[in-house]
């Protein structure tokens, strides 16, 4: 008899979000090949008990303790472990159950948990870009000491690890990552000074959680993803380069030192580079809408406007200053990035608290993890001391 294959068993940290809720459409549509394992929420325990009963995982979390017994109460009737709280990221993450984590938790709060599947030696989808950009190094080192596969589920860094495929002995001369430019691509200042929460949620091409809408309007996006792709590629800052591409049909690009160019295109949408790194290393066939050149007769490309979306600028000099610099980047801007949505400050605000807490936290060349976790506590306590919260 013909061998049946395994299902490839996916935790998902963080299943209610954006990032999340469309993995587990990928798993619904190849429930022959994936399934949920883990599923973990931060809050919405509501969504998390819908996804619990449709796809029966072998454990919950929900981040905040309080809803603990609603979750309980509402998986009685079924064998789902129910965990919460913080450290219970840690402990589900220790399991040997899965084959596959996707880091779906949103910012900091991604980095535990993920180390954790690191030194279990699990396939990492990373979709938590601030890990790589908060303690890119300690994870890398990890990632090689324990044998853990680092797969990057954001668009751009899948386009290039799929331009790599079969490229290992040949070096990369740079990378070039492609950004939509947001929704205020042409804007200056005086425009920006005016803009409201509900104006920067509008991004023009994808569909995206809150945090991340923000930052790409105001390229912190891109930035936090230029110090991404120096770890995951193991780059210097002189071989990342940015461009504006309006369409976001190229997701990234790989020059060789040939001068030759590989790119990686198609319609964006993140359901792509998620079964990608759930599948990997095969390609699992969809039904997904596909790309027709017709209808796009000009793919345009130009400059970054680094005056007026100073967080790029910001971030290029964190990637360059290297350290803890990155981690209070990050700190600052995911504080001040939550008063903005809460309408606590305007958009322009966001780069000046950045810029602020950057030159105020001290500098440490080498940190330690423990040493990380401090300079991110007092680049919030600052951030948010600036702005009175």
């Amino acid at each position: 008899m013909p061998e049946i294959a395994q299902k490839k068993r996916i935790a998902i940290f963080g299943s209610t979000g954006s990032i999340g809720t469309q993995a587990l459409d990928v798993i619904r549509t190849h429930n022959d090949m994936l399934e949920a394992e883990i599923l973990t929420a931060q809050t919405n325990h509501e969504l998390l008990i819908k996804q619990a009963l449709e796809f029966t995982p072998n454990a919950v979390v929900i981040g905040d303790e309080t809803k603990f017994e609603l979750v309980k109460e509402a998986l009685a009737l079924t064998n789902i472990k129910v965990f919460a709280g913080e450290k219970a990221l840690e402990e589900v993450a220790d399991f040997d159950t899965y084959d596959v984590m996707l880091t779906a938790i949103v910012g900091f709060a991604g980095l535990r948990p993920t180390l954790k599947g690191v030194k279990k030696g699990k396939v990492i989808a990373l979709a938590n870009k601030e890990t790589l950009v908060v303690a890119g190094d300690i994870v890398m080192q990890q990632a090689m000491q324990y044998q853990s596969p680092i797969i990057p589920v954001d668009s751009e860094h899948s386009a290039i690890f799929q331009c790599l495929v079969g490229e290992a002995r040949n070096p990369i001369e740079k990378i070039i990552l492609t950004a939509s430019g947001g929704p205020f691509l042409g804007k200056k200042p005086n425009f920006l000074v005016n803009v409201k929460r509900e104006h920067a949620l509008q991004h023009p091409n994808w569909s995206m959680g809150a945090k991340i809408s923000i930052d790409s309007a105001t390229l912190m996006n891109k930035g936090l993803e230029m110090i991404e792709a120096k770890w995951l590629f193991n780059l210097t800052p002189e071989q990342i380069e940015v461009i504006v591409h309006p369409q976001s049909i190229i997701h990234s690009m790989v020059q060789f030192e040939d001068g030759s160019i590989k790119a990686q295109m198609g319609l964006p949408d993140m359901k792509l580079p998620i079964q990608y790194a759930m599948g990997f290393p095969e390609r699992i066939k969809n039904d997904f809408p596909r790309f027709n050149f017709k209808k796009y007769p000009n793919l345009t490309f130009e400059e970054p406007d680094y005056k007026t979306f100073r967080n790029l600028d910001l971030s290029i000099q964190a990637l360059k200053i290297g350290g803890n610099k990155p981690c209070v980047l990050n700190a600052a801007n995911e504080i001040a990035v939550w008063a903005f949505l809460q309408n606590r400050i305007g958009f322009l605000d966001i780069t000046a608290v950045v810029e602020k807490t950057m030159d105020k936290i001290p500098f440490i060349e080498n940190p330690t993890l423990d040493e990380y976790f401090e300079t991110d506590g007092e680049a919030r306590t600052f951030a948010a001391s600036i702005m009175k919260m």
